[in-house]
């Protein structure tokens, strides 16, 4: 799941009619290298895995060892990746295989520049046991265009010192949620019970979908924003109203992001926080004595259960491009399958895409690891799956959405603001 370009695929792809995709080494990464078949390059985002020479080198043994052929890896920057798929897909100067934001994934199929995979994921039996969070974010018009590589899912953080100090009991729903908070706030008055963060998109996700509401809907191929439905407002209020009328945030949270939350945590200013599965480390990290004062639980639905959580991730996919489509696929099912799946989860601190792979970290007994797990396990859920939902993402309409409550916007005026500019971009695009 990564920001996209208000440029849009149509306009970029124009210009790039002309240009190639280089790589990193300032080299043409095309796939036209490999005609012979006996060659395959993929690119892959820099960063996510801090030991990803050692793993390289190991998926590079594997798929010679599999297929006889010699595997070509190209680091791209996020930053960048979005720009040079475009030109790729319009020169077919790319690569073969590439990771690909969830929220990339349905604009990249709609402008044809991704291979449909369905017949190949079917036969092979991997569909079954895809995550269906993660199937979904690859499908569009019911052909599925990538497979789920890795994910993440968010959950509460929290210190269990504080916890266990006043008596206080996991919060299973809403209610006794809004309680821990207060109880906090008058116990704890130095601590930020739950920072409420105004830049932080999707941690309003849980809220929203947990109500009952969405962020836009599909009928007859045609989305609509839905964040002033009744039920979406619902959730949007309870969570905006945790830092209004509880008191469980501040106004300097008004314009946090994530990492500025996670801060607030390390630097034990905060008691409870919304973050990912990747986090925790960081956290234990930045203050070492951490590592047996915090824990983490599920974002608790409503009523009881478990809040659906944003599943947040990247996919594999073939460009259509590609000469060599057939070992393309057998690349893609090789690292979605084999042990390099868990391996590159564990190292980059995401979670492997498939339930069975994923089964193990349900059941762990790791307390920052099972609670994101059963999260993603049973409770995840995809973003719209339109083309258009990556700009959405870009020109941060949800966010801008939060922080116009937080700063005194009613609830209704900002969710209709919000609603109206999701239908704009998802009809637009």
């Amino acid at each position: 799941m990564r920001l996209v370009h208000k440029a849009g695929v149509a306009a970029l792809a124009a210009s790039a009619l002309v240009l190639t995709a280089c790589g990193n080494d300032g080299s043409s990464s095309s796939s036209s290298s490999s005609k012979d078949g006996k060659s395959l390059t993929w690119w892959v985002m820099k960063g996510t895995n801090p030991d990803a020479s050692a793993f390289y080198s190991a998926a590079k043994k594997e798929f010679k060892a599999k297929t006889g052929a010699t595997l070509k890896v190209q680091e791209i920057q996020w930053a960048d990746a979005h720009d040079r798929l475009v030109r790729a897909f319009a020169s077919g100067d790319g690569p073969d295989v590439s990771e690909i934001g969830t929220t990339w994934t349905p604009e990249f199929a709609a402008a044809g520049g991704l291979t449909d995979l369905t017949a190949k994921i079917d036969s092979s039996g991997l569909g079954k046991d895809l995550n269906p969070a993660l199937k979904q974010s690859a499908t569009l018009d019911g052909k599925q265009y990538g497979v789920g590589w890795y994910a993440g899912v968010r959950a509460i953080v929290y210190r269990k010192d504080v916890f266990e100090k006043h008596h206080l009991a996991i919060p299973k729903n809403w209610d006794e949620l809004q309680q821990t908070v207060k109880t906090l706030k008058k116990q704890e008055p130095k601590l930020l019970p739950l920072p409420v963060a105004g830049d932080a998109a999707y941690a309003v996700a849980p809220f929203l979908w947990g109500a009952g509401g969405d962020f836009a809907t599909e009928k007859g191929g045609k989305w609509t924003g839905a964040l002033d439905a009744p039920k979406s407002k619902e959730g949007l209020d309870f969570y905006t109203g945790l830092a209004l009328k509880d008191k469980s945030s501040s106004v300097g949270a008004t314009t946090w992001r994530e990492t500025d939350v996670l801060d607030s945590f390390v630097k034990g200013k905060s008691a409870m926080v919304i973050q990912g599965n990747w986090t925790p480390k960081t956290a234990i990290a930045g203050d070492p004595s951490l590592k047996d004062k915090i824990g983490a639980f599920p974002i608790p639905g409503k009523d009881g259960g478990l809040a659906p959580a944003v599943l947040g991730g990247s996919n594999l996919a073939v460009l259509k491009t590609s000469k060599n489509q057939d070992l393309a696929w057998k690349f893609v099912d090789m690292m979605t399958t084999s042990k390099l799946a868990k391996d590159w989860a564990d190292q980059a601190g995401y979670f492997p895409s498939t339930n069975s792979a994923l089964k193990p970290y349900a059941n762990s007994t790791d307390p920052l690891v099972k609670p994101f797990a059963e999260t993603m396990l049973k409770a995840g859920k995809n973003p719209p799956s339109a083309p258009g939902w990556g700009t959405v993402e870009g020109n941060k309409t949800v966010s801008q959405m939060v922080q116009s409550i937080l700063t005194g916007t009613s609830v209704d005026k900002a969710a209709k603001t919000a609603s109206d500019a999701v239908t704009k971009t998802l009809q637009e695009n």
